[in-house]
């Protein structure tokens, strides 16, 4: 295992993009104790620089926390860890020896009501967590917007209290991951770095924006650069860095195809300037992973990064990603100062409006489809404050066959390599 150098989890990823090494980290969450003891141990034992995941169960998420607690006294699996529903004494025991400094936890929960998994992050002193009041709505349910952003702003300004302790907390936007696929790249970096914007706005100071790997590996790259050049110019905090998930969408089937497209998301991560990776494992199309697939799968990752450089300068990010993404986000700034607001107003206007996502609050005007060189363009941009489609819409019209096809593109090209 890698020496480790850094304290808190912004702190930490950025020391180790100081020694060119990428970060690698699991989606891994056990309701046992147990168990989850040992896929964090496990973690922290692979063969190059990782940190640790919790992952919510799906009860807690959504706040059915009697259900959570039932399943635990019934002896019940559950599809993740039930922060909120164990005792104090019971994480504490899971994290004991093997969280610290050098190996920092990070929380996930997928909620749009997310205050009692606050809470408990701060009992257990955990200083990182991750979501967003659109990220962590939109998907998910049917939580209105508006509620989401409520619960999203008191969990902030609660989390924020954390630094009294002596612990400074780590948000990471999912905005960069809006559906897992078929989203054009430009709304996804202007949704990840709108939802940073949020969270600095309430009083996180060390935060991370992610991005998502999609269909095409240049317009990939774009995409992060473009990202990485407009929180440099926006975001009024320094502590922060990007974070590449693996494809989100229809994974591929084959053992060669899931391995190729995770090694594809690695060294796409390292020579854009990413400084941590979410990685998923063979076993993505089937079932929820093992630890030992998991830990397969986070040392091929650091590998492959390894079998490339990360960018030594800055780069030029002129490009149609960036332009689009610049004009979504200056439109939804100039809607209202407050961010939670300007998202409201963002949404009830179609300023962001997420293709294919059936949620009450979007408009649902916006369609996009994979192009023959595998970029995601947009066939309709509703009323995004962007230029219509270039083509003709005849040309760019998406029916419910192509929509298939466009959602097992990516499997079907890293199986058949």
């Amino acid at each position: 295992m890698s020496e480790r150098q850094a304290a808190g989890f912004g702190a930490f990823v950025q020391a180790a993009a100081a020694r060119d090494q990428l970060v690698v980290q699991p989606r891994m969450g056990f309701s046992d104790p147990v168990a989850m003891r040992t896929g964090l141990a496990a973690t922290r034992g692979v063969a190059g620089c990782s940190v640790g995941t919790i992952t919510i169960d799906a009860h807690t998420r959504v706040g059915h926390l009697a259900a959570a607690e039932s399943a635990l006294r019934e002896g019940t699996d559950l599809n993740g860890y039930p922060l909120v529903s164990h005792s104090l004494d019971t994480t504490t025991r899971v994290l004991s020896g093997i969280r610290g400094d050098d190996f920092p936890v990070q929380v996930r929960h997928g909620s749009a009501n997310p205050l009692d998994i606050f809470r408990a992050l701060l009992a257990a002193g955990l200083e990182a967590s991750e979501g967003g009041p659109v990220s962590y709505c939109l998907p998910y349910g049917r939580t209105p917007l508006s509620e989401s952003v409520r619960n999203w702003e008191k969990s902030c300004d609660l989390f924020a209290q954390l630094r009294d302790t002596g612990l400074e907390p780590h948000l990471e936007t999912f905005g960069g991951c809006m559906l897992g696929q078929l989203c054009p790249p430009s709304q996804l970096v202007a949704i990840s770095v709108l939802e940073a914007l949020f969270f600095a706005q309430h009083g996180i100071r060390s935060v991370s924006v992610s991005y998502a790997q999609q269909t095409n590996r240049e317009q990939d790259h774009e995409a992060i650069v473009a990202l990485r050049r407009l929180c440099g110019e926006l975001l009024p905090v320094t502590d922060w860095h990007v974070v590449v998930y693996a494809y989100m969408g229809v994974y591929p089937e084959t053992h060669a195809g899931a391995y190729r497209i995770l090694g594809d998301a690695a060294e796409l991560a390292t020579a854009a300037g990413a400084q941590r990776l979410i990685v998923k494992t063979t076993a993505e199309s089937r079932r929820i992973p093992t630890i030992e697939e998991n830990v397969r799968a986070l040392e091929y990752a650091s590998w492959a990064s390894a079998r490339v450089s990360p960018p030594t300068t800055d780069e030029p990010a002129d490009s149609a990603t960036y332009e689009e993404a610049a004009t979504l986000v200056h439109a939804v700034l100039n809607l209202d100062p407050d961010l939670g607001r300007a998202l409201l107003l963002a949404f009830r206007k179609g300023y962001l409006d997420i293709p294919y996502c059936l949620h009450p609050d979007n408009r649902g005007r916006t369609r996009a489809y994979i192009a023959p060189d595998g970029r995601l363009e947009w066939a309709e941009t509703g009323s995004l404050p962007l230029p219509a489609p270039s083509r003709p819409r005849a040309a760019t019209r998406v029916t419910a066959a192509a929509l298939l096809q466009d959602l097992t593109y990516v499997r079907r090209k890293f199986d058949a390599q």
